[in-house]
């Protein structure tokens, strides 16, 4: 009889895809820690499904649990470049708290239906111009990664 069951990788095991894999990172952006798991929970996420960026999961692939690696993520390979595109004109009388907000104020909104946190980068006498692109896009990204638990689901049979 075939039962599901988490089979807990060695700590000689790879990261492969499929593979449930949890982490502590440092994100440092132009010298700035961006942000840290340490001294919290682990991140965990499952490698080749693109639940992280593709610079970091192509990085991460073959380390073993232990291990420690500093990646730097070109923008192409994380957030993107910036899009000029994505800069778009707001009438301000549309937008709550309108006397309140300056250049670099984030407001958020809908766009294209979604949710979505937009930075003023500018301003004239009746328009906010918003940048809507992901607040890391352009940037080159330095991750400093520990790999703690590396663990893959799999059929097991049970000898009953």
């Amino acid at each position: 009889m075939l039962v599901s069951g988490a089979a807990r990788a060695q700590a000689s095991a790879e990261i492969s895809d499929g593979s449930t894999v949890t982490i502590h990172y440092v994100l440092t952006v132009d010298g700035k820690i961006r942000d840290s798991s340490k001294g919290k929970k682990p991140m965990s996420y499952v490698q080749g499904t693109g639940q992280i960026i593709p610079g970091l999961e192509q990085e991460i692939r073959n380390l073993k649990v232990g291990d420690e690696k500093r990646i730097i993520v070109a923008p192409g390979d994380g957030y993107g470049p910036v899009n000029p595109d994505m800069f778009q004109n707001v009438p301000k009388k549309s937008v709550k708290g309108r006397s309140k907000l300056k250049i670099g104020s984030t407001v958020s909104g809908q766009f294209g239906g979604r949710q979505v946190n937009a930075v003023i980068i500018g301003e004239d006498k009746d328009n906010f111009i918003l940048d809507l692109n992901h607040p890391l896009a352009g940037k080159t990204l330095q991750f400093d990664v520990e790999i703690v638990e590396i663990s893959r689901k799999r059929a097991v049979k049970n000898e009953e």
